[in-house]
């Protein structure tokens, strides 16, 4: 059973505004400390609600692509654009050995932004042993939280499936040596993804955990997933008409192993649809989780806070420390 995140332990703080471990806090205002439902750590605090509006109103794109070309123009602006949109995390994904090497960079030059290193299928071909050593150095970096985007994909079968196979076990065993998270591809590799994800989750004695990216299957899949501990990633897809998969899917996965993605420059939710995406329109996917669960916006985009602070705990650590208070 997944326990949810409970807010415990309300104290009053006073004085002068200072920054501590876990950001900033606020003169006489009432918080509550918020604590990881799976390592029990806290990771930090929340200011009560005052006249029913919550005062933390924060937004984390956990997938993300700003290395790619589309936002060559403008990246840097759209960046810094981000905080005003209530955006205060994300996770930028490698997808190749170039793209992994741009997320790190990126992720030095803004505090906010994160970075995933691996190599998505459709560029498992160019892996070699000395590459894969590249890929693990990099991988060690400072603000590398999660090894993805990996997996399979029998869409494009760009990559031999048992190359695709063998470099995304390789991967697996790379997150599960250093300890971090897995962002998973999958595109039609249902059964495949599921039984190798279940290889690793058994032979890791339940120490694999990860999301499943731009999440896509049945709800019988997911129920396995969720067995397993992992969260969903939900964009755009939510708010289409015709993904009438997907809602039937949010329908039954709880809001807490749910967890908020643009795929940006890809999938932009509606009215967007088929214009560039950035984490900016995040809200539209969280109003759409909010009205097939029967809750609210500011609800969804709590709860999925919470749940990407426990899905990539290397943010966790980083972010009250050196980023809440800014």
């Amino acid at each position: 059973m997944v326990v949810p995140f409970m807010m415990l332990a309300q104290s009053r703080m006073h004085g002068l505004k200072k920054k501590t471990e876990n950001g900033m806090i606020e003169p006489g205002v009432k918080r509550h400390p918020v604590f990881c439902a799976i390592c029990g750590k806290e990771y930090g605090s929340r200011p009560e609600k005052q006249m029913g509006v919550s005062n933390r109103i924060m937004i984390f794109d956990t997938h993300t692509h700003y290395d790619d070309e589309q936002f060559d123009s403008d990246r840097a602006e759209l960046l810094h654009s981000l905080k005003e949109q209530r955006v205060r995390a994300a996770v930028n994904m490698g997808a190749s050995m170039q793209g992994a090497e741009d997320s790190v960079k990126l992720a030095k030059e803004y505090p906010f932004l994160y970075a995933a290193v691996g190599v998505h299928p459709d560029h498992a071909k160019d892996l070699n042993e000395e590459v894969f050593e590249q890929l693990k150095q990099l991988a060690m970096e400072e603000k590398v939280v999660a090894i993805g985007e990996i997996g399979l994909d029998y869409y494009w079968d760009s990559t031999e499936r048992e190359v695709q196979k063998y470099w995304f076990r390789r991967q697996l065993e790379l997150a599960l040596e250093l300890g971090l998270p897995v962002v998973i591809h999958s595109r039609e590799a249902a059964a495949d993804t599921l039984e190798i994800i279940k290889e690793f989750y058994t032979k890791s004695e339940g120490r694999l955990t990860g999301v499943i990216h731009c999440y896509s299957y049945g709800t019988d899949h997911a129920k396995e997933y969720l067995k397993m501990g992992f969260f969903l990633g939900i964009g755009g897809v939510a708010t289409f008409k015709n993904g009438r998969k997907l809602k039937e899917v949010l329908e039954e996965v709880p809001l807490a192993r749910i967890v908020l993605e643009t795929d940006c420059p890809y999938l932009a939710p509606e009215p967007y649809r088929g214009k560039r995406n950035h984490s900016g329109y995040l809200s539209y996917v969280a109003n759409a989780i909010a009205n097939i669960k029967g809750l609210s916006a500011q609800e969804v985009e709590d709860k999925t806070w919470e749940n990407a602070m426990c899905l990539y705990p290397r943010v966790r650590e980083h972010f009250f420390k050196n980023v809440a208070g800014e």
